[in-house]
């Protein structure tokens, strides 16, 4: 499985105008943790999970008028439960809804306090918020810790905090700078290619496609993670080849640099590098000797 954060990716999280809200509740007498994404559009996504037992569930949101509704899938990516909201206001501390078993028909109250809004645009320093991202270990789940300075537009990802599920005992905090990316900061993968998962977390953005994201590898020895020194733009990493792919482009796509990796005691080594210019004679990109 190859890892792609695409410019697609970027663009539909910074495109649009987006609320990223945490609630705490409860669904019937189940008590719960809500984060929504919902951009100006209407569209969106949202996690839940039920805090007993920590497990993330991803749900697509719709809005039309003041209704908006979450759908959520099994593993067949067929519905299988919605939560809707009437008079649905992101501003509001406070909501109330149904959560609904689409195959049974069941019906239960979801209710729930607003908790930060992490996409508030508003010029206000806060620090230490928490943020529960969609995907997990079997047995672990990942937050994200949040800062926001006073004259910044945006807050900023400050830590990454690996949690027991069941217990909410902390394992393990790493301290960073990252971009906020909506819902999806953390991706799951096996980046060193020894059959066991790693994580990593997006960290920057810039013009065009180019992404850069930290990468913390598993050690089966300690049972901890670690930071690795994988770096690279764009990285794709290929379980077949057991290569990792870098594609670093600019000046509108006119220079493109194309690399080749292999793991070597958990370091990215070196294969090939292919260098390309725009020709203006082919109105293509030509290879040319890399600097």
């Amino acid at each position: 499985m190859k890892q792609k954060i695409t410019t697609v990716l970027f663009l539909l999280i910074t495109a649009f105008t987006s609320a990223q809200i945490t609630y705490s509740g409860f669904i019937d007498k189940y008590p719960i943790e809500f984060v929504t994404n919902v951009y100006s559009d209407g569209e969106g996504r949202a996690i839940y999970t039920y805090s007993n037992f920590d497990t993330p569930i991803v749900l697509n949101a719709k809005q039309k008028g003041n209704t908006l509704v979450f759908t959520e899938k099994d593993k067949n990516n067929k519905p299988s439960a919605q939560i809707t909201f009437q008079n649905y206001n992101s501003k509001s501390d406070k909501l109330k809804g149904t959560w609904k078993d689409l195959n049974s028909g069941k019906e239960l109250q979801i209710q729930l306090n607003k908790t930060f809004d992490a996409g508030s645009k508003e010029m206000t320093e806060w620090s230490n918020k928490e943020i529960l991202q969609p995907v997990s270990f079997k047995d672990k789940y990942f937050k994200l810790v949040l800062s926001k300075q006073k004259d910044d537009y945006e807050a900023k990802v400050t830590a990454v905090k690996i949690l027991e599920k069941k217990t909410d005992k902390l394992l393990q905090t790493f301290n960073v700078e990252c971009q906020l990316l909506g819902l999806n900061n953390i991706n799951i993968e096996d980046y060193n290619f020894d059959g066991i998962e790693d994580f990593s977390v997006y960290e920057a953005g810039a013009a065009g496609p180019n992404t850069s994201s930290l990468y913390f590898l598993y050690n089966p020895k300690t049972g901890k993670y670690f930071e690795s020194s994988f770096t690279g733009t764009s990285l794709e990493f290929d379980s077949k080849t057991k290569r990792i792919y870098e594609r670093n482009q600019c000046c509108a796509g006119s220079s493109v640099i194309e690399a080749e990796y292999k793991v070597v005691n958990n370091k990215m080594v070196l294969i090939k590098q292919t260098c390309f210019k725009y020709d203006p004679k082919l109105n293509d990109l030509k290879k040319v000797k890399c600097d």
